[in-house]
């Protein structure tokens, strides 16, 4: 699988909410509200929510009382997958969703 540039990340990362199985009966939902701040719920519910960044080869994560992570997307035709900084895939893209389905601007 190849890496998505940054001008790919852009387009669609910022103002869209990611839904990405990661392994869990439930999938884990992350929201970009813009290019600095990014909510998420994980499948056991716990909610996130912290600062981002684009770094030359992906994006960094700091997520306020929880982890810093960089992260890079992965793509092969039809697939899209998070991947974290030592090379492994954590999680594959189920769906795009346009927005703030999951209300985390108004928690």
């Amino acid at each position: 699988m190849e890496f998505l540039a940054r001008e790919a990340l852009t387009g669609l990362m910022v103002g869209s909410t990611h839904y990405v199985d990661i392994g869990q009966p439930k999938e884990a939902a992350i929201y970009y509200a813009d290019a600095e701040r990014a909510y998420m719920t994980l499948p056991d519910g716990r909610a996130l929510a912290g600062d981002w960044h684009f770094t030359a080869d992906g994006y960094h994560v700091a997520w306020t009382g929880g982890p810093r992570a960089d992260w890079r997307i992965a793509f092969a035709p039809g697939r899209l997958a998070y991947v974290d900084a030592e090379g492994a895939e954590r999680g594959t893209v189920v769906r795009i969703v346009p927005g703030d389905p999951e209300g985390f601007s108004r928690r």
